[in-house]
């Protein structure tokens, strides 16, 4: 189909050509995808969410642009946006406390993590519930997103975001000590 043919189209909202485009290029965006490493999330959760993008926001579509390169390029940057996201995440394990103090004797070890833990606690202490219980399960309880998604029966991307948040905050708290 001709470009600014299908982009009419889809601006009118014309399911059957959003379901060829669907069809014609999912696999090709799986691909550009997975070229990718994620932390969190899979090549078909951006790839999905690519065509949410363009069918939410079809009235955007240029017609004097290749179709394709909008798509592409579309799903790139949400890519690119959350992998710049979860790089500014930090990894807080209890486990990691340890290597921190390896070279003290033991007593001094335990007493720096519990004093740890207990700021690390009392920091959590001021997060919102539902974020708190997330960054719980995922970072000190090692639950995977899916896993907390059936626990709390919310979306892998509000569970990302709840992390994000939780990550952003203690960041910042840690970072004016």
């Amino acid at each position: 189909m001709e470009n600014k043919k299908l982009v009419r189209k889809l601006k009118k909202g014309d399911k059957k050509a959003f379901k060829d485009i669907y069809t014609s290029y999912y696999s090709k965006l799986i691909l550009t995808a997975k070229r990718f490493e994620f932390k969190f999330l899979t090549p078909e959760d951006f790839v999905q969410e690519t065509f949410l993008k363009i069918y939410n926001n079809r009235d955007q579509l240029k017609e004097d642009v290749l179709f394709d390169k909008q798509l592409f390029v579309i799903c790139k940057n949400l890519i690119l946006n959350h992998l710049d996201r979860e790089n500014k995440v930090i990894p807080i394990n209890s486990n990691n406390l340890k290597s921190e103090f390896q070279e003290e004797d033991d007593y001094n070890f335990h007493e720096d993590v519990e004093l740890k833990k207990s700021q690390l606690e009392a920091l959590l202490r001021q997060l919102p519930d539902q974020q708190r219980k997330i960054f719980t399960l995922h970072k000190l309880q090692n639950y995977s997103y899916q896993e907390i998604a059936e626990i709390t029966q919310l979306s892998p991307k509000t569970i990302a975001n709840h992390i994000y948040l939780a990550n952003k905050f203690l960041q910042k708290k840690i970072g004016n000590a």
